[in-house]
């Protein structure tokens, strides 16, 4: 049949234009063409020679920046346009297919339409970047023009008499409507940019935030199509694959999305809602703050919400009408042609196009492709909104925290622990409520449209279905509840394990010596048994609420389906059955998702009440008396009376950190006769009680002078300090600040300098960072004074100790310090800080003798006063206050005394008498303390030694790496990306075959056996529903075969009936697996770590391991199972369903192809790109969380430095760059749905096509089609889930890489049978050429050591630091490497002994005390194998049984985590006890009396001469002191044995090294 333009039936006269020439339809659709050609003519040119890239005269970094007016509403219309221009083509095809011959008139200007829209929106796309209006002129013409013409059409139809009842004049009055509108969209362009027709054309700019290189979330400025489908996110996703994602890569947020511009949003409306109530009392509600300040985007994602969800019951509606269509095709009667044939051409309503299958197939594509669209599009919404919530209310609790009040604090109604749930938990509850929220409104309609659709498909039988569903929600909403609390309980078992884990390696060196790894190792496995108890029970419940997603729809389906068998008349057709089936699969998710919905708005609840709480809760009093008298310049008075004043931090805060960063030195001292810096004048103070802590101060601070305040424990020195700090309640009188006004200051500089208070208080507080950031905080950098500060406050040595000197991160997180070395740190900051006011709260606390005369004399004396500041000291040194200008002495919250130490003396002789008591008694206590290695130097050697081991680790781990590196291939750059995108299939092997292979086959072959028998019953569904009725052939009448479907119900119950038992069976046998692995993983690795050797420790730090016992274990025992669940489920789904679309039409594998390589590609980048961005958004909350943490820790030290805008502005960038990085994940996932979807919605397409093309059996179509469906839902979750699993393999990893640690050799060469049942029983040891060393890649701590040592004698060691003393201790218990030697126990050579048999017949009392948190009892004999008599004698011996006879349980009392109950004298005292019990012939003391006092040293020493007196007693001592009453005194100098002797024959020599370290300890 020959094409022709106008059709060449025989005897049309389709060219004539005899009655004019507008009335030939055919030259009317001729005329359309002309504006499609010339926009086409006119475009071509401009686009390909590249005119649109003469780009602007702003250069932005991102062709996004400019949007030209009405830009998203012109796109929504150009969409719409191509929409009707589709259904345009479709109807001139299908008219087409009427026609005696081709009409090309009737869809081909429809398709150069198509072809003009998709150029005009590439086009303008290309001004619009150009920023080039004036070529918007030519498509301004084009709209004129097409609308001309279609009017023109639309005219001549309705001459002709055709109406809406015609398709095709419904389709050209739209069209006459969206080129109208798009001309006005044109000319409100010209309007508002006035590029042509006026004088002066509008200049813009591009928007703030795109002027900043920083934002790289360019989401808000990409023109709609690239929002719809992340197109912005490409070169992020598909870079990640050449190198990982860094925070530098992700920018800035644009400034919409930032902390503080949400924050200021939440607060207006907070504060508006406050202002409202008439009742001062009631709180504002945070829920109507929260939807005034983001009502909108949820109400926008909302409307987005219910289109999608509207869309998505299109899926079913179209199979049905495909398989209806494809069983009786409407022949339409061929001579009726003239009955619908107007302007010569033929004309169709619009139900007859929608009867067109393949009209059919692409109406399900497009619906498919627009409901997924919307529906990510809802989810970005709410994702985006929610994370603007989070960081609003985050910045809002932390505007509270640096304004809540001290008392608060200290009398426990608002703990630390309280506020980090609100950082970490609540914002986060409220931000995942507002994720589902859309869903609490969107549901219900799902569900309502749901079930009406089912009940017109399938009549009253439906409503059985749907009640099946409906029953066995609530049930789902019950088992989601037990979920979260088993959670609960699982949490706290872990807890408690977490807590004898971490007491287990901390006194692992004490355990390993003393033998008792095993019962130690059983108390953890116990509580481990509790919680797997737990696990199980959370396994369960998990797999129930897995089972039931799965068996509710099969259910249904039974319900609906058998019933309708039995009731109703009409037969049961695919179209119905399939489209139903598809029906039930979109109800279940609502469903299923209502329950986590309802426990999260219950959740969010709860949230939103304890937020209210913290906000209502008491403030610190108003700051306005802090400005002194009120003669100041406003400006300044405001300037930081209101710490929440966020304007400070907002436009200004960049001057404004400058005023803090150097307060200016006073040039000019005040006349001397007013020298008073803080005054004050009958003040009452309180901390929150109705009772005043402080009552009837009336005292004065002299400027530029040394003040202290003395007083006993708890007299209020620190409160007072806290009470002018305006830290405390004030119930009466007033605290004066002297401003200094009778100086000739300018106000600039006196604003600059205004009461900054340095403050360092008793409890040491320091910030994540490193040392200098501590020391200067926030102050600028001035070498000179801080080196002076460094070398006032002695910290050069401890700086010289650590990795990085200075640079080395300290703090929570960091390097772990002692407590005098802490302190020492905030005393210096208060130093190095410019201010006039220094208020120093018992600096000495922590520090030793020297130190303390050090920083006296240098930093208090010398620098501070050099520089006339203002200085209060709190301490209980009271030798110091020779030194003070002033001296306020305190007694039970009130001053005492008041004046210059002369004053005291001839006025209150008692007083002082009083005082000098104590400075002898303090100065006895010097004596003896300068005699001692001092504190300081102790601190400093475990500072060294945790040092010195972690860099051989490191070293060995160098090693380690190099090798790896060496392996792979040379090629690195493929080799990282070829890494990076590998899937970590030996892990998940090791996971599995953890849990155990039985397990393994139960799991893979009831996964297989549940979706083929799934697969089973929908074809037997299809073959029922085919088979249902038979044509006669006579007079083509359908009979309904009742009979028939008797023989396919029973079957198709018991297929169903298996499918839900198996659906049971798999989710059970996957959540034990899991609980199996994890068991199994657990306790190998306890199990290993325990045993390791004690090296092992010494390089792996401490948190490292203890990771893997929290974060990794956790993530074993409660994420991986669902993860692995989800992944199989959907995988098996999508290659059932696949399966399935193939078996019914072949020709659809040969489309495949392509679309599994897409998306191969797609899965492979998400997954490298998701997982950089999940380390990011894991990496960037830590700091945030301990931020909160460190503020609440620090406030009164935030306050008294002013420094708070400092602190937020820190707050915000934190916030913002979490957010940053949580947003781009989340933008990240939507990037991989958006793709995954439309291949799905591709997959639908085609095996639509391939099925109406092959025209197999309408069932099987069905069939084939709801399963296409299926796929679209599943393709995601299978790429989420892998990356999900990949990152969660990832602990797998680590812990066995733990497991492949070497153990200690147990066994030994001899039997214990070979051991005699007393040995040692004379404790004789004889030491020969021994050579000891930590490990065998390290240099022997000790070289060829010879020595005897006789039954029963008292032995000392000593030598120099690092000279190998504690080594031969450690080699008495075979704890390190003994390579060339032996030592010789009565008669038995220690290194063929069983370790157990050596280390439980040796004693020995460790440098440090270690006592575990359970009884005494259990401290004293872990083994339950003493009388209570004895352990009473041992305490008697140790000198505490009148203390322990005092606690209540006595024995079994209780000793918290650590000992902390008992002073470390008396836990030194437990430890001798210990070894007192163990009846061994031999004990080792090792530097036993460095840690604890005098007193204890000589109970210690007269019991070792005493209790011990029968056995051998090892003593290896820091103070040569103590050993020299000593039978044999061995003297080491570096790993060699120098000199051996009694003490006096040593001391006899004049040369000896023992003398010389006696005299220079003296």
């Amino acid at each position: 049949m020959a094409l022709s333009f106008c059709g060449n039936d025989n005897g049309s006269n389709a060219y004539s234009v005899d009655n004019g020439v507008l009335d030939n339809g055919c030259f009317v659709d001729a005329l359309n063409l002309v504006p499609h050609v010339f926009l086409l003519f006119i475009t071509f040119p401009i686009l390909f020679i590249g005119w649109g890239s003469q780009s602007s005269k702003v250069q932005i970094h991102h062709n996004t920046w400019l949007h030209f007016p009405g830009h998203n509403l012109r796109w929504i219309l150009t969409f719409t346009l191509l929409f009707v221009h589709v259904c345009e083509i479709a109807e001139g095809i299908v008219s087409n297919t009427q026609m005696g011959s081709n009409h090309l008139h009737l869809f081909m200007p429809a398709l150069m339409g198509f072809i003009a829209a998709t150029t005009s929106v590439v086009y303008y796309h290309n001004i619009e970047t150009a920023n080039f209006p004036k070529l918007l002129l030519a498509l301004f013409i084009y709209w004129i023009l097409a609308f001309i013409t279609k009017m023109i059409k639309l005219w001549k139809f309705a001459e002709a008499d055709l109406g809406v009842q015609h398709l095709r004049f419904c389709i050209t009055a739209l069209l006459v409507i969206l080129y109208g509108l798009l001309m006005a969209v044109e000319i409100n362009v010209i309007r508002v940019r006035k590029y042509v027709f006026f004088t002066n054309p509008q200049r813009v700019k591009p928007p703030e935030d795109l002027q900043d290189l920083g934002v790289r979330f360019l989401q808000p400025f990409v023109n709609l199509l690239s929002k719809a489908t992340y197109w912005w996110m490409n070169p992020l996703i598909i870079g990640a694959h050449k190198r990982p994602i860094e925070l530098k890569k992700i920018g800035k947020l644009p400034i919409a999305m930032r902390a503080l511009t949400n924050y200021m949003s939440l607060k207006d409306a907070y504060e508006e809602q406050r202002q409202n109530t008439e009742d001062p009392e009631k709180s504002p509600s945070i829920w109507k703050s929260m939807y005034r300040a983001f009502g909108r985007p949820i109400l926008l994602s909302s409307t987005f919400r219910y289109m999608a969800d509207l869309l998505g019951f299109a899926g079913p509606l179209c199979i049905s009408g495909i398989v209806t269509h494809l069983n009786d095709p409407i022949e339409v009667d061929k001579t009726n042609k003239t009955g619908n044939m107007t302007l010569g051409v033929y004309f169709m309503s619009s139900i007859e196009l929608l009867q067109n299958t393949s009209v059919l197939a692409v109406l399900l594509f497009l619906a498919l492709v627009l409901q997924r669209t919307f529906l990510q599009a809802s989810y970005y919404v709410t994702i985006e909104t929610g994370i603007n919530l989070r960081g609003a209310l985050l910045a809002m609790i932390y505007n509270k925290i640096l304004r809540l009040s001290t008392s608060n604090m200290s009398m426990g109604e608002m703990t630390l622990g309280q506020i980090n749930n609100l950082v970490a938990i609540e914002t986060n509850q409220l931000m995942w409520f507002l994720f589902l929220c859309p869903n609490l409104w969107a549901m219900p309609v799902q569900i309502i449209m749901g079930v009406i659709l089912l009940y017109y498909l399938l009549g009253d039988s439906a409503l059985i279905g749907a009640g099946v569903i409906l029953l066995l929600a609530p049930v789902q909403y019950l088992i989601a509840t037990k979920l979260a609390e088993t959670q609960k309980s699982t949490l706290d078992y872990s807890t408690d394990r977490l807590k004898k884990t971490t007491e287990i390696l901390k006194g692992i060196k004490l355990l390993k010596l003393y033998a008792w790894e095993k019962i130690f190792c059983n108390r953890v496995e116990e509580t481990r048994e509790k919680e797997l108890t737990s696990l199980k029970t959370f396994a369960l419940y998990t797999s129930m609420s897995i089972f039931m997603n799965a068996a509710i729809p099969i259910a249904a389906v039974l319900a609906t389906f058998v019933t309708h068998a039995y009731i109703e008349k009409a037969r049961l057709g695919p179209e119905k059955a399939f489209a139903s089936l598809a029906l039930f699969h979109i109800l279940v998710t609502p469903l299923f998702l209502l329950s986590t919905v309802v426990r999260f708005a219950v959740k969010a609840l709860v949230s939103v009440q304890k937020l209210g709480e913290f906000l209502q809760s008491d403030e610190i009093g108003d700051d306005s008396w802090r400005n002194g008298d009120l003669s100041m310049p406003v400006d300044s008075g405001k300037k930081y009376k209101y710490p929440g004043d966020t304007k400070a931090i907002n436009r200004k805060g960049r001057y404004r950190m400058d005023n803090y960063e150097q307060p200016m030195r006073r040039q000019l001292r005040p006349s001397e006769t007013e020298d008073i810096a803080v005054e004050v004048n009958d003040g009452f103070f309180t901390w929150g009680s109705c009772l005043s802590t402080l009552s009837d101060i009336n005292i004065r601070i002299p400027s530029g002078q040394l003040t202290m305040i003395v007083g006993q424990v708890g007299c209020g020195k620190s409160s007072l300090l806290l009470a002018m700090l305006g830290e405390m309640q004030t119930i009466s009188g007033k605290v004066y600040w002297s401003n200094g006004h009778d100086t000739i200051l300018s106000y600039e500089e006196w604003s600059k300098n205004r009461y900054s208070v340095a403050y360092a208080a008793q409890k040491s507080w320091l910030l994540n960072a490193t040392v200098e950031e501590n020391i200067t905080f926030g102050s600028s950098f001035n070498k000179q004074r801080y080196k002076a500060v460094i070398d006032a406050c002695s910290l050069q040595p401890d700086i010289d100790l650590l990795p990085f000197g200075d640079q080395t991160e300290i703090g929570e997180r960091g390097i772990n310090l002692s407590g005098g070395q802490r302190q020492r740190i905030c005393v210096a900051r208060a130093l190095y800080q410019n201010t006039n006011i220094v208020f120093l709260d018992d600096p000495f606390s922590a520090l030793d003798i020297h130190l303390s005369d050090h920083l006296m004399l240098e930093g208090i004396l010398k620098f501070l006063q050099d520089d006339k500041r203002t200085v209060v000291l709190v301490t209980h040194k009271l030798q110091y206050l020779i030194h003070a200008d002033w001296i306020i002495a305190m007694k039970d919250g009130s001053v005492l005394r008041e004046g210059t130490l002369k004053d005291i003396q001839t006025h209150d002789v008692k007083l002082y008498e009083h005082w000098k008591t104590l400075m002898n008694r303090q100065d006895q206590e010097l004596e003896k303390e300068t005699e001692l290695e001092s504190q300081t130097t102790l601190e400093r050697k475990t500072l060294r030694r945790a040092f010195y081991s972690r860099e051989a680790k490191n070293q060995i781990d160098d090693e380690d790496e190099e090798e790896e590196m060496e392996e792979d291939e040379d090629d690195n750059m493929s080799t990282t990306t070829s890494r990076r995108s590998k899937i970590p299939w030996r892990m998940c092997w090791r996971y599995l075959s953890s849990g155990g292979c039985l397990m393994v086959f139960l799991m893979v072959s009831s996964k297989l056996a549940k979706h083929s028998v799934m697969v089973a019953i929908d074809y037997w569904l299809a073959d029922w529903t085919s088979s249902n009725f038979s044509v006669n052939g006579t007079n083509n009448t359908k009979t309904y075969d009742g009979a028939e479907h008797h023989s396919y119900v029973p079957v198709f119950i018991i297929l169903c009936g298996s499918a839900i038992v198996l659906c049971l069976i798999t989710s059970l046998t996957v959540e034990f697996l899991g609980v199996a692995a994890a068991t199994k993983l657990h306790h190998n690795l306890l199990n290993k770590i325990i045993h390791a050797p004690i090296r092992f420790f010494d390089i792996t730090p401490l948190g490292q391991i203890l990771n893997r016992f929290s974060a990794d274990t956790n993530i074993i025992d409660q994420h991986i199972p669902s993860t692995l669940e989800s992944l199989t489920r959907s995988t098996l789904l999508c290659l059932s369903a696949i399966g399935v679309i193939a078996f019914v039409t072949p020709t659809f594998l040969i489309a495949l192809v392509p679309l599994a390589v897409a998306f191969y590609f797609i899965q492979k980048y998400f997954r490298v790109a998701s997982k950089d961005l999940q380390d990011l958004d894991d990496s960037t909350q830590l700091p945030l969380l301990c931020h909160f943490s460190e503020t609440a820790e620090g406030l009164t030290t935030i306050r008294a430095f002013r420094h708070e805008a400092r602190f937020k502005q820190r707050m915000l960038e934190l916030t913002d760059t979490n957010n940053t990085a949580y947003l781009f994940l989340s933008a990240a996932n939507r990037w991989l749905e958006v793709r995954t979807d439309y291949l799905g919605a591709m997959i639908v397409l085609t095996a639509a096509v391939a099925a109406i093309w092959s025209s197999s059996q309408s069932g099987l179509v069905g069939l084939g089609l709801t399963y296409a469906l299926t796929v679209t839902n599943y393709l995601n979750w299978v790429v989420r889930n892998l990356a999900d699993l990949e990152v969660q393999m990832a602990a797998v990893k680590k812990v066995n890489s733990f497991l492949s640690t070497e153990s200690e050799n147990y066994e030994g060469s001899m039997d214990v049978s070979q051991v005699p049942e007393d040995w040692p029983q004379h404790g004789e040891i004889k030491i020969q050429d021994l050579c000891v060393r930590y490990d065998p890649m390290l240099k022997p701590v000790l070289k060829e050591v010879s020595a005897y040592i006789n039954p029963g004698q008292k032995v000392g060691i000593c030598g120099r630091t690092g000279s190998g003393k504690s080594s031969l201790s450690l080699a008495f218990f075979n704890m390190v490497d003994v390579f060339e030697g032996k030592i010789v126990i009565d008669g038995i050579d220690i290194c063929k002994l069983p370790l157990q048999t050596l280390r439980s017949r040796l004693s020995i009392i460790l440098q440090d005390p270690v006592l575990f948190s359970g009884s005494i009892r259990l401290n004293l004999d872990p083994e339950r194998t003493c009388t209570d008599d004895r352990l009473w004698e041992a305490l008697e011996i140790a000198q505490l049984k009148n203390m322990v006879k005092a606690l209540p349980g006595g024995l079994d009392a209780v000793v918290t985590e650590g000992g902390e109950n008992f002073s470390v004298g008396q836990r030194q005292l437990f430890c001798l006890a210990r070894a007192f019990v163990r009846k061994s012939s031999i004990l080792i003391m090792d530097e036993a009396t460095a840690s604890i006092d005098m007193a204890t040293e000589n109970i210690l020493q007269k019991v070792v001469m005493t209790a011990f007196a029968d056995r051998t007693v090892v003593t290896i001592a820091h103070l040569v002191s103590s050993i020299l009453e000593a039978e044999q005194v061995l003297v080491f100098s570096s790993g060699n044995l120098v000199e051996s002797g009694s003490a006096a024959n040593l001391l006899a020599q004049e040369d000896s090294l023992f003398l010389n370290l006696v005299r220079k300890h003296k």
